[in-house]
């Protein structure tokens, strides 16, 4: 049988894809309304959004080497179903408690724990699913592919946020993100793929399974310099995460919308970035466009820390957005179609599960430092903080081997044979093959 070299030639895929797309909407409404939840609804300063912030990832940290072992030994479509809908029917409850009087900092860190529990059995089966419905060839495309829908809800989901939360205030806003997963739900549980039966784990398989991860990941001569960086990209990232939002709405002045807005513009920049994420790393590889693309991400913040409270200061905020949507968009997909076709597919939950919870962890370290920092030396110095780290995580990258990590991406034939794909469920051996340095 001849594989088809096209997206559209996988059934199963447009179908990921379009629940992807909708809960990922849902998702920046959300990461939004809560954010101003924080800021303006519970008075909260830098330190509460970071703690907020950190608490979300806090499963991460403390479980996820176990949910890794437990993806790769269930079947992962049923996992992705049952958390979206109990990830939608728990989001309910934040306009419910709102309403009630019984929503505070205290519960909404509760709450956002429970939600972060779920996320991360879902966030593991996701990406380990992917590489069961497409063939390697087109792992590269199909993760562009969700970065473009990622970066057209970033587009219009800040902008709708701002405008749902200015009509509703920002406990009701985080309902269109409960739709989103039961609509995501609804869309996945016809596929059709082939998974291997579940096999259940003792303590000692829990373990002996947990440690073959790490070293996969951590002994690898490309993955683990990637791994290292990216944990340092996340600890970053969380320190910006927590003063962004009340150094655009207290310093800059912006109101939620004008805010919104702003932030929509570096998803305008992930979908040009992501478009462009497949042609970039076939000519240049995997391994340097990542590394350029974290240089850019140095220089947004950069871009952003010299914002000021003046008409001419939020467009300079803006081109910060927008070009940390462009680094990102295009660093993703050949970040992650790299680690996918490097992985063989019975390490894919582990893989995933591994080093999202470390990355994860350096959120929960980094954003209440954040927020300290925020507090102490100023919103502004926190950002200039953190670029001058991202711009360290680049450079100790491009110092490493993976400057020359390549992933095989398939060329779309011009009459590729129209015949029904067969779903991945192997668990050959991984593709460290495809490194050429």
């Amino acid at each position: 049988m001849t594989t088809p070299e096209r997206l559209a030639d996988y059934p199963a895929f447009r179908r990921y894809w379009s629940a992807s797309t909708v809960s990922g909407f849902g998702s920046y409404v959300t990461g939004f309304a809560i954010q101003v939840l924080i800021v303006k609804t519970l008075h909260g300063d830098s330190t509460d959004v970071g703690l907020v912030n950190s608490a979300r990832w806090l499963p991460y940290l403390l479980f996820g080497l176990i949910a890794g072992v437990l993806i790769d030994r269930s079947r992962r479509l049923p996992v992705l179903v049952a958390t979206d809908v109990m990830m939608g029917l728990l989001l309910v409850a934040v306009p419910a408690l709102a309403l009630t009087h019984h929503l505070s900092l205290i519960v909404l860190i509760a709450f956002m724990a429970l939600f972060g529990l779920l996320s991360l059995l879902n966030d593991a089966a996701t990406q380990s699913f992917l590489p069961r419905l497409v063939p390697p060839g087109l792992l590269t495309p199909a993760n562009a592919r969700l970065d473009q829908s990622s970066a057209v809800a970033q587009t219009s989901g800040p902008a709708l946020a701002g405008a749902l939360v200015s009509l509703l205030t920002a406990p009701w806003a985080v309902l269109v993100d409960a739709v989103s997963y039961l609509v995501s739900a609804v869309t996945l549980a016809p596929i059709s793929v082939e998974e291997p039966p579940r096999r259940p784990a003792s303590f000692v398989d829990i373990r002996r399974d947990a440690v073959e991860g790490l070293r996969w990941i951590y002994r690898h001569p490309m993955l683990r310099p990637l791994a290292l960086s990216t944990h340092g990209w996340f600890l970053c990232s969380a320190i910006t995460g927590a003063v962004m939002t009340p150094f655009a709405l207290n310093t800059l002045g912006l109101s939620p919308f004008g805010l919104g807005l702003a932030l929509s513009t570096a998803g305008i920049g992930g979908l040009v970035g992501s478009l462009a994420a497949t042609r970039l790393g076939t000519r240049f590889g995997a391994g340097r466009i990542v590394i350029a693309c974290r240089a850019f991400t140095a220089a947004s913040f950069a871009l952003i820390a010299l914002s000021t409270a003046h008409w001419s200061g939020w467009l300079v905020f803006g081109a910060g957005q927008l070009l940390l949507g462009l680094s990102m968009g295009a660093e993703n997909a050949n970040e992650m179609g790299y680690w996918q076709e490097v992985t063989a597919d019975h390490l894919q939950g582990r893989m995933n599960a591994t080093r999202r919870s470390i990355n994860r962890a350096m959120i929960v370290i980094g954003a209440p430092i954040g927020g300290l920092l925020g507090d102490t030396i100023g919103n502004r110095s926190a950002l200039w903080t953190a670029a001058g780290g991202f711009l360290i995580v680049s450079a100790g990258l491009g110092a490493s081997r993976f400057r020359h990590a390549r992933a095989t991406i398939s060329v779309p034939a011009q009459s590729a044979p129209r015949e029904e794909p067969s779903h991945r469920s192997d668990e050959g051996q991984s593709r460290s093959d495809v490194q050429r340095p």
